[in-house]
């Protein structure tokens, strides 16, 4: 198996990555084999530390991230080799015993809040995508994502948000925008930009 097209798909909490993620997974799947790699699974490992201390990490900064484990298995199945990726326990704030297989590609997506803010994980990419989305819309997509999901407060909500999301998205995420070469405004409703990537990676699979 050759080297697989690896798209790399940024932006803001809740801004619609997962969505764009899927549209192309369903796309491209009559054409080969396509892997989603979700960032957020590589949350560090807090299991060392009392459940106060876990909840008082921001998740939101890079360092939150261990990307060191991102990019070597990135690379072990740009070699062709299988790889047993990590996934996150958002109810115990750690690390899961749970681990996904994941088999080598011919398109690897890879998304996350900061996929195009580290510069190592940039040089991998074939396609830089940052997903652009009205903050009132991201936190409220936030809102309903986290309460149903991950089982959280609406107070603890709006606290995380006003403390780490937006400081962090100002800091880091929305500065890395300058390094996409696709802006997407409103995700995955946006099918004009959804049929230009989707023609664009047809065109590289095929040579």
């Amino acid at each position: 198996m050759s080297k697989p097209i690896i798209i790399g798909i940024a932006g803001g909490s809740a801004s619609g990555k997962t969505s764009i993620s899927r549209r192309l997974k369903q796309h491209f799947e009559n054409e080969g084999s396509v892997l989603i790699i979700r960032q957020d699974d590589y949350y560090k490992d807090q299991s060392d530390k009392p459940m106060e201390e876990r909840v008082k990490t921001n998740y939101d900064h890079p360092f939150a991230f261990d990307n060191d484990l991102l990019l070597q298995q990135v690379h072990e199945l740009s070699e062709g080799r299988t790889v047993e990726k990590p996934t996150y326990d958002y109810v115990h704030h750690t690390r899961s015993d749970v681990t996904e297989t994941c088999y080598p590609c011919d398109v690897l997506i890879l998304e996350g809040l900061f996929v195009l803010e580290d510069e190592n994980i940039r040089d991998l990419l074939d396609i830089k995508i940052f997903v652009d989305t009205d903050a009132d819309v991201r936190f409220i997509r936030r809102l309903i994502r986290d309460v149903n999901e991950r089982g959280r407060s609406v107070d603890s909500i709006v606290s995380q948000y006003l403390d780490t999301v937006r400081p962090m998205h100002e800091q880091f995420i929305e500065p890395s925008k300058r390094y996409a070469d696709v802006i997407i405004p409103e995700g995955g409703h946006n099918e004009v930009a959804i049929d230009l990537l989707t023609t664009k990676i047809s065109s590289i699979i095929r040579k």
